[in-house]
């Protein structure tokens, strides 16, 4: 059966940690095994001490973490031996295990944190949010019906509204210089109201638009007095 997540990387620190130890432990077993029995005694009760107060630790028993069972181990072999102790008997096997399990619960460590991903940085800001004007709808001669592309411009707008954290739009009509200035003033009025009209249908609130109108009088292109210009026929749009 394959091992997944945390499971397997525990698995991977033992078989790490057997390799480790294993000289470890027989040079240990040797060791114990050559004291007097006080020092034997002494030995497997500091060892029992060690694995009890282990696996009562909450950041080891509490976890996903192999040294909790080699605590349990040592906690219960050192006590067996230490029981044979007490009728001065060297019990070989739970002084091995003793040892053994000790070894392993020092050189085991706990599985490595793996650490969540950074969030994503946040959406960058679009040059356009801080563009004088953020679109502009160009209109046909004599006409305040807004063209298919000049909706198109409209979506963007409102589109940018959330991201560029504005808060009122600015609707100005303008005109070319063909016609009377009285005419071409009530022209561009009437396609600003008809972008203003159009935004509020698309979610904007009336009284975050600012309808003006300016005729001839601020043509993008200048040209002389009485030229048809598709660049002057528009209505551009701001935004604070």
């Amino acid at each position: 059966m394959r091992l997944k997540g945390t499971a397997a990387t525990a698995a991977m620190v033992v078989a790490m940690a057997w390799s480790q130890g294993a000289a470890a432990q027989n040079s240990d077993y040797d060791s114990l095994m050559a004291m007097d029995n006080g020092g034997l005694r002494s030995e497997l009760e500091q060892r029992y001490e060690a694995g009890l107060a282990a696996s009562l630790d909450p950041a080891i028993s509490g976890a996903n973490d192999p040294r909790y069972l080699w605590a349990l181990e040592t906690k219960t072999q050192c006590a067996i031996a230490i029981g044979f102790m007490k009728s001065a008997t060297r019990d070989e096997t739970s002084i091995r295990k003793c040892t053994n399990a000790y070894a392993m619960m020092s050189y085991v460590t706990a599985p490595p944190v793996v650490q969540a991903p950074p969030p994503p940085p946040p959406p960058q800001r679009p040059d356009i949010c801080d563009d004088e004007i953020v679109g502009i709808v160009f209109f046909e001669f004599d006409s305040a019906t807004i063209p298919a592309e000049g909706g198109q411009t409209l979506d963007q707008v409102v589109a940018n509204i959330p991201v560029c954290g504005w808060t009122s739009l600015g609707v100005s009509g303008h005109t070319d210089t063909s016609g009377s200035a009285a005419y071409n003033l009530g022209l561009s009025r009437e396609r600003a109201d008809t972008v203003a009209a159009a935004l509020e249908s698309r979610g904007v609130v009336t009284s975050a638009l600012n309808v003006s109108a300016e005729g001839e009088s601020r043509p993008r292109v200048p040209t002389p007095d009485g030229t048809r210009s598709p660049q002057n026929r528009r209505v551009e749009i701001t935004a604070n």
